[in-house]
C-alpha cells in the first residue's frame, strides 16, 4: 500500500470545491439583488388590465375607473348626441383623429370608439394634465349656446366634444387619449388590453 500524496489530484479537488462554493455564494448574493429590481406585486397590479361591468350604465351617464393611476371615463352617449358630432368637425383641431398616438387604430373613427354609443377616454387634459369635467348639458350659460355637450377643463378652459376631440383655439393641443380596451360580451369592458388580434 502506497502512502504517497498525489498533489495534482489534491489541487484539482481543492480548485473544484472552491469554484462550486464560490459560484453558490455568488448566486446567493445575485438572486435577491435581481429580485429587488423586479416590479412589486402592487406595481404589477397597477399596470394590469381592469375589467368593468357596464350593465347599469344608462344613456348620458359616465363612470370613472382607475387604470395605471389615471382616471378613465366610460360613458354612454345618446343617439342624438352622436348625430350632433359631425356638425362640430369644422370647429375641431383634429376631427378625423389623425394623430394616431391618441387612440388605437380600431378606434380611429368619428366616434373614437368600438361601439358607437360607449366611449372610453383617459380623463386627463392634453394641455397640462388637469382632469376635465363632464358637461353633457346642451347650451349652458357658462359655455354658450353652441355647446352640444362634452368635457370642459376648469384649469385653463380647454373644451372637448363627446368623442374627446379638442376644439380649435384651446390650450390643449390634442384630443383626449383613448386607452386600449375591448368588450367581453355585451356588458363588460377590459381597459388596458387590445382586442384579440388587434395590432
Amino acid at each position: 500500500m502506497s502512502h504517497t500524496v498525489d498533489n495534482s489530484k489534491r489541487r484539482f479537488l481543492t480548485t473544484a470545491a472552491s469554484v462550486v462554493v464560490g459560484g453558490a455564494g455568488a448566486a446567493a448574493v445575485a438572486v435577491p439583488f435581481v429580485f429587488s429590481m423586479l416590479p412589486s406585486a402592487k406595481a404589477r397590479a397597477a399596470g394590469a388590465p381592469v375589467e368593468v361591468d357596464i350593465s347599469k350604465l344608462e344613456v348620458g351617464q359616465l363612470m370613472t375607473i382607475e387604470w395605471r393611476g389615471k382616471p378613465v371615463w366610460i360613458f354612454n352617449r345618446s343617439l342624438e348626441s352622436l348625430q350632433e358630432l359631425p356638425a362640430l368637425n369644422e370647429q375641431l383641431v383634429d376631427p378625423e383623429s389623425d394623430t394616431s398616438s391618441q387612440q388605437p387604430a380600431y378606434c380611429k373613427n368619428e366616434n373614437r370608439s368600438i361601439r358607437d354609443n360607449i366611449a372610453v377616454l383617459v380623463g386627463i387634459c392634453t394641455h397640462l394634465g388637469c382632469s376635465p369635467t363632464y358637461r353633457p348639458d346642451l347650451a349652458p350659460a357658462d359655455l354658450g349656446p353652441e355647446w352640444k355637450g362634452g368635457f370642459f377643463c376648469p384649469c385653463h378652459g380647454s373644451r372637448y366634444d363627446l368623442s374627446g376631440r379638442v376644439f380649435k383655439n384651446m390650450p390643449a393641443p390634442k384630443n383626449l387619449v383613448v386607452p386600449p380596451y375591448h368588450f367581453l360580451g355585451d356588458n363588460r369592458i377590459v381597459v388596458g388590453e387590445d382586442p384579440q388580434g388587434a395590432a
